[in-house]
């Protein structure tokens, strides 16, 4: 496996005068145009001169010590959703093409900004963040990095964000994850995803899918760079990781839905993790969280997303539907038959469940399972709805347990080198971020291979 850059090495390299910022940008644009790669369907908007001279703008500041961040220079991608001052934000979809610049960045990108990363442009994703497979027939349909030459799909929603990092067209990416969009994608890529406690991050200028459920977070190449970004995007100050030991650790497995239905490669590689780290004194133990049987009941109708998306999409819908992806207006469409009273009794419902599934897991420092419960499906079997419903249902369900207790979450490769991408997730209640990263950044390199 070619080890590519962090963000910290970045960072030393820039400080040491090793490379410049402009050499950074100019290496991820050339990796974007090159005709054998995946650019074309990972990048929706290639902001090349404003990256080249946001480039030479932190190289100057770099030269006379003012440099806003010790991570200033180095170029990352920005998913479709996101307001960027003066672009078109699109969500991935034909309907908003009309639609006017923003006025504004983002928080979270004027956050990015600030720290001066640059941004290299906008990427591809599942249109308006529908699905956890990574298909967009708008812009065509990024492949995984496993077996290019077979062509699997990226996993959703932030599919671009994913590809961009893993072909290094940018060196860290900024995601959404409202059931997965971050974890699904580093998972079927073989880097790393992370889903912050939904408050870490302002929600305004990105186009919702789900008020109640939705996150921004990283996808980069290490726990740190997605350390990293977050403290950036919850407008923190960086304080460097301090990983834990695994001897020690209390992990809980939840044996209740988590482990059902795992395609057996996803079952090894999973249990392969496990034993190296009990070998290592990790106290690993696997537990019935029957709260999450409460999830399934709660989403008959599409649940919060398809409620909450419908209320954002009814008017635009009944304007473009004929041009959204069948399979998201559909499901954006259900919403339509949830009354407000279903809607409301979904509130103290997952109050509840969060309360609940808060106090069983208490005694234990994170849950540990696999991120998805397939690997990423050949993009030409999804042409067959039934093929596709399943497998997205498979890649999202893990996922969506931890944000419907608005807990955090993050997956880390495990696979061995040549074989198909696997992810373990870590999770845990809200507000354990920190200590998220600092578990995976003890168990990190133990778990691979």
């Amino acid at each position: 496996m070619t080890l590519q850059p962090t963000l910290a090495s970045l960072a030393d390299d820039l400080a040491a005068g090793r490379t410049t910022s402009r050499k950074l940008v100019e290496a991820c644009l050339a990796a974007i145009a090159d005709p054998k790669g995946e650019g074309e369907r990972t990048f929706l908007h290639v902001d090349k001169d404003a990256a080249l001279a946001a480039a030479d703008a932190m190289d100057k500041l770099r030269a006379v010590n003012a440099a806003p961040s010790a991570f200033a220079g180095i170029p990352i991608s920005i998913k479709d959703l996101f307001d960027i001052k003066g672009q078109v934000s699109r969500a991935g979809s034909r309907a908003l093409e009309d639609s006017a610049p923003a006025t504004a960045d983002a928080p979270a990108v004027a956050r990015l900004r600030a720290a001066g990363f640059v941004l290299i442009g906008r990427t591809n994703m599942v249109e308006f963040a529908y699905s956890g497979i990574g298909t967009n027939p708008h812009f065509g349909t990024p492949k995984s990095a496993w077996q290019r030459d077979v062509g699997h799909v990226p996993g959703g929603s932030s599919s671009g964000a994913a590809v961009s990092v893993v072909d290094g067209m940018a060196h860290a990416a900024l995601g959404t994850d409202t059931g997965g969009s971050c974890r699904i994608p580093a998972a079927f890529n073989g880097i790393v995803g992370f889903k912050p406690t939904q408050a870490r991050v302002p929600l305004d200028g990105a186009v919702p899918l789900s008020f109640t459920l939705d996150s921004i977070g990283p996808l980069a190449r290490t726990v740190e760079c997605c350390a990293v970004m977050d403290a950036v995007l919850a407008n923190e100050a960086w304080v460097p990781l301090a990983p834990r030991p695994i001897k020690g650790m209390r992990l809980a497995v939840p044996t209740t839905i988590a482990m059902d239905d795992l395609e057996p490669i996803v079952a090894d590689a999973f249990e392969r993790a496990l034993k190296k780290l009990a070998d290592k004194g990790a106290l690993i133990e696997r537990i019935a969280v029957p709260e999450f049987l409460d999830i399934g009941p709660m989403s008959v109708k599409g649940g919060f997303t398809a409620a909450e998306s419908y209320a954002w999409h009814r008017y635009l819908i009944a304007r473009k539907g004929d041009v959204y992806d069948p399979r998201v207006s559909v499901r954006i469409l259900r919403g339509e038959t949830i009354s407000a009273a279903e809607y409301i009794d979904l509130l103290p419902a997952r109050r509840s469940l969060i309360a609940r599934t808060e106090a069983r897991i208490a005694p234990y420092d994170a849950l540990v399972m696999p991120t998805a419960a397939i690997t990423p499906p050949v993009i030409d079997d999804m042409k067959d709805d039934k093929v596709f419903a399943k497998a997205n249902i498979l890649s999202l369900r893990n996922c969506t347990l931890v944000n419907m207790i608005d807990g955090c979450a993050i997956s880390l490769p495990i696979h061995r080198d040549g074989e198909a991408p696997v992810g373990l997730m870590l999770a845990g209640a809200g507000g354990s971020d920190r200590r998220i990263f600092e578990l995976a950044a003890g168990i990190e390199t133990a778990i691979r291979g």
